[in-house]
């Protein structure tokens, strides 16, 4: 009996025993029986012509088949599983054949299956250092854009530090000649206002590098109360209010489902969280802009959108501008005032902001087509929070009940301590 024969008789065990005992052992592809399938064919053509070479497009299809995630998770190599399928194949061959063919047909397929096990070898090292070589690129050009991040936050920090400094040596320098030299020109309560409005901008500074290491760290705490959405757009409306009027500016916030109801989040850290998303829809919209605030209430989450008829942000933007120091564009054009248009700042606000956001369990994202400083395509962040009716103390939860003689409208103040 040939090798051709010998084969063609243990064809079919060959295929079950062989997917079977790999399935043990093996993540194995769901094809895998179509591969063996292929594998056995290719095998039976290399022994019926004693060409090994055949078995190479294969083994080259297999190993280029591997996915990104087959190679980080380390998975079995094709060396080791080729191994595996030549002892089988010999263990088959000897129990189901003839003694003289089954020593006929191991002589025949070791020296092909020797020239798989290189030949597979060389490709997978082929493709673990262009693998490695991969990563080794990614992980290079991250490591630059954190150092030019770095390199730029020196920068902007260096120069938004400079002007709360600026203005308390300057106060300060007027208080010391109306207290030394006598000078009445200037009202104290004036120079006082100016010195407190540079410790505030410096505290501002100062609290948002501490919040994004808070972030990064996982130590972002969060003080779960009864809060109210529509309160708090109304909160930040009466705080924008000044600069939308001086601007020029429409800010249109709307009610939507869900907007009154009361959920339990930190109030304080989502109305940070919105602060910086207000101020940023302001910051980049020109005089004449109109920001929209407006959302829907979703199963089991409330969804947030603020949109504004901005200069927009290019699509490869879209991810950066959420990390720390993440500015985009010539930041060296920016003027120094927060809410003016184009105005600087640490580029720390965003970072905060989805630091904040997940930490509730949300997410938030942006949509926009593009940058354009003529047409101005606008913006849309979104902003998924989920709905928690109850908070996670239940001492906490007894201090809410409904009021049975009030409406039941959460507006109404009808949450009462028991």
């Amino acid at each position: 009996m040939t090798s051709k024969d010998s084969l063609d008789k243990i064809h079919h065990l060959w295929i079950s025993q062989i997917a079977q005992t790999l399935a043990q052992s093996e993540d194995l592809r769901p094809d895998f029986e179509e591969l063996l399938e292929q594998f056995f064919a290719r095998l039976l053509q290399s022994v019926n012509s004693h060409d090994p070479t055949l078995m190479e497009g294969l083994l080259r299809d297999w190993v280029l088949a591997r996915t990104q995630t087959d190679l980080e998770a380390r998975k079995t190599s094709l060396p080791a599983i080729l191994n595996q399928i030549h002892q089988l194949t010999f263990a088959i061959a000897r129990d189901n054949l003839p003694e003289p063919d089954a020593f006929t047909l191991i002589d025949d397929l070791l020296p092909i299956f020797l020239h798989c096990f290189e030949f597979a070898a060389q490709l997978e090292i082929e493709k673990n250092i262009e693998h490695i070589s991969q990563q080794l690129e990614f992980a290079n050009k991250n490591l630059q854009r954190l150092d030019k991040s770095k390199s730029d936050f020196i920068a902007i920090a260096a120069h938004e530090l400079k002007t709360p400094l600026t203005l308390i040596e300057g106060y300060s320098s007027m208080v010391r000649e109306v207290i030394l030299q006598g000078r009445e020109q200037v009202q104290p309560e004036v120079l006082l206002n100016g010195i407190e409005n540079g410790a505030n901008r410096l505290r501002q500074i100062i609290d948002d590098m501490i919040d994004v290491s808070m972030i990064d760290n996982n130590l972002l705490s969060l003080n779960l109360q009864p809060m109210w959405f529509n309160r708090l757009f109304l909160v930040l409306k009466d705080e924008f209010e000044g600069v939308i009027n001086e601007r020029g500016m429409q800010l249109d916030i709307r009610d939507f489902s869900g907007c009154e109801e009361m959920i339990f989040a930190d109030n304080e850290r989502l109305y940070q969280a919105f602060r910086n998303l207000f101020t940023n829809a302001i910051k980049f919209t020109p005089d004449g802009g109109k920001i929209t605030v407006d959302g829907r209430k979703l199963s089991g989450f409330i969804e947030i959108t603020i949109s504004d008829t901005g200069i927009g942000i290019d699509p490869k933007d879209h991810s950066v501008i959420f990390e720390k120091f993440g500015r985009v564009g010539n930041t060296s054009l920016h003027s120094s005032g927060k809410t003016k248009f184009k105005g600087g700042g640490p580029g720390l606000g965003l970072s905060i902001t989805r630091g904040i956001i997940e930490a509730h369990g949300g997410s938030v994202w942006i949509e926009s087509p593009g940058y354009n400083e003529t047409e101005y395509p606008g913006s849309t962040f979104h902003v998924l929070l989920p709905i928690r009716t109850t908070p996670h103390d239940p001492k906490l939860a007894k201090l809410f009940v409904p009021s049975e003689d009030q409406d039941t409208d959460p507006l109404a103040g009808n949450i009462e301590p028991l």
